[in-house]
């Protein structure tokens, strides 16, 4: 079996893996508000660039950014 730097792999838990992958690059760490993350500036960066990509697709398909809230107050 091939050693990984990240246990578990992709293949076995996409979702863990994930968490591992952010923890290990630094990219963002865990808020005091459960379901959180504070995301850090090389994080930020990344995301900045993924959105604009992102953002250029849809436009290119005539479609249009909407906003929804991301918290929901009970």
């Amino acid at each position: 079996m091939t050693k990984t730097a990240i246990v578990p792999t992709r293949a076995q838990d996409f979702p863990k893996w994930y968490q591992e992958v952010i923890k290990a690059a630094d990219l963002a760490e865990t808020s005091s508000v459960r379901g959180c993350m504070i995301i850090k500036p090389w994080g930020y960066a990344l995301w900045e660039q993924i959105q604009q990509q992102l953002d250029q697709k849809i436009k290119a398909l005539g479609h249009q950014n909407i906003y929804c809230p991301l918290l929901i107050p009970l």
